[in-house]
């Protein structure tokens, strides 16, 4: 099962090197010209997850397996993408096949770095790319919306449905609100949503670029765009890519001591990773015993059999029971035999709701 999320932005705000910095490879030309990043680029990385390293220690694991997020490094978009201009077709498909956008954002002044509107405006930045998401969005709107009344003019009740809501959304459009932000929906309508692919209708992160001496406090332009993702229910998080492409190429041992002397208590590409994984509405599970420990994803809400299947189909299939231990009880009992024996351990059927940390071992039987 994969999930990832989709980098955009305009060109030159530091996408591809934030990509590159986060999987350690060079697989993203970052280059100082636009559409330097031309196929989109796909990298999984690690989500971060102290509990996983605790776990193992407790569990005397002989390997440990994080669970991991793919991100994709999407070419930089353009005015008039959504009429086709610049690589705008392309950047639309791109975008279309991701669960969820981070949308990086250039706070930083550098005479060296060229921006595409001459002046640097994150405010400005978003409201451009958001305005074309918004008319291609639109514009598949008019085209369903065309098919359906066809439809409903034959006593199709689904399509009469489908219809209603897409005049909600095409309504909500055209006064400039995303999809994911239109609230006169109820909750059948929302349901329904997600099954019309509408690029606004896709969670969003925005990743404040900011200049090396404001990454641990950020700085005036990142704080508008905080207010922003605060309107909008959206996420945010401040990062460096100058200073997370220098420290992917240090040392563990020389990575912390950089990370300490700019006054910071962890990569800003970990917070990057975990919001994105966050913004998915991602739980995290995870197995451990003598030979591995090992972290797991499942979209939230889910049952003990949809985590077991997860793992395998098999287990799914012939789910009997889930042998569980919260993350909590685990470590305050020093792993599965304290568990055990101080009662913490609990037997869940197939109607078990899983809750992140969950310490899971599966019975199953095929």
């Amino acid at each position: 099962m994969g999930f990832n999320c989709g980098i955009v932005g305009l060109p030159n705000v530091g996408k591809s090197t934030l990509f590159n910095s986060l999987t350690k490879t060079a697989a993203a030309d970052a280059a100082n010209y636009p559409f330097c990043t031309i196929e989109p680029n796909t990298g999984r990385v690690a989500v971060p997850d102290p509990r996983l390293i605790q776990i193992a220690e407790l569990a005397k694991s002989a390997e440990v397996i994080p669970t991991f997020l793919e991100i994709v490094d999407i070419a930089g978009l353009v005015r008039g993408a959504a009429s086709g201009e610049g690589l705008g077709n392309q950047f639309l498909a791109n975008i279309r096949e991701v669960d969820a956008i981070i949308h990086v954002l250039r706070c930083f002044d550098d005479s060296d770095i060229t921006h595409v509107e001459n002046s640097v405006d994150p405010i400005r930045d978003a409201a451009t790319v958001e305005t074309e998401l918004m008319l291609a969005d639109m514009d598949s709107l008019e085209r369903r919306m065309a098919a359906l009344t066809k439809k409903t003019r034959g006593g199709d009740k689904q399509a009469a449905a489908d219809l209603a809501l897409m005049e909600k959304l095409f309504a909500g459009l055209s006064e400039g609100l995303p999809a994911r932000t239109v609230n006169r929906l109820t909750d059948a309508e929302a349901l329904r949503l997600p099954q019309f692919q509408l690029l606004t209708a896709k969670p969003v992160l925005y990743a404040c670029n900011v200049a090396e001496q404001d990454s641990a406090t950020g700085n005036t332009l990142s704080a508008e765009i905080a207010e922003k993702a605060e309107e909008e229910g959206a996420a945010y998080v401040v990062v460096s890519a100058a200073i997370e492409a220098e420290i992917a190429t240090l040392s563990d041992e020389e990575a912390a001591e950089f990370i300490s002397d700019m006054g910071l208590k962890e990569p800003g590409l970990n917070r990057l990773i975990r919001a994105g994984y966050d913004l998915l509405d991602l739980l995290t599970f995870f197995t451990a015993g003598p030979k591995e420990a090992r972290a797991w994803t499942v979209r939230n809400p889910a049952t003990a059999p949809m985590a077991a299947g997860v793992i395998h189909t098999d287990f799914q299939r012939g789910f009997i029971r889930a042998e569980t231990i919260s993350y909590e009880d685990y470590i305050a009992c020093q792993g599965e035999a304290g568990a055990k024996d101080a009662g913490k351990l609990r037997i869940e059927g197939s109607d078990y709701q899983v809750k992140d940390g969950d310490i899971f071992h599966f019975r199953f039987n095929v």
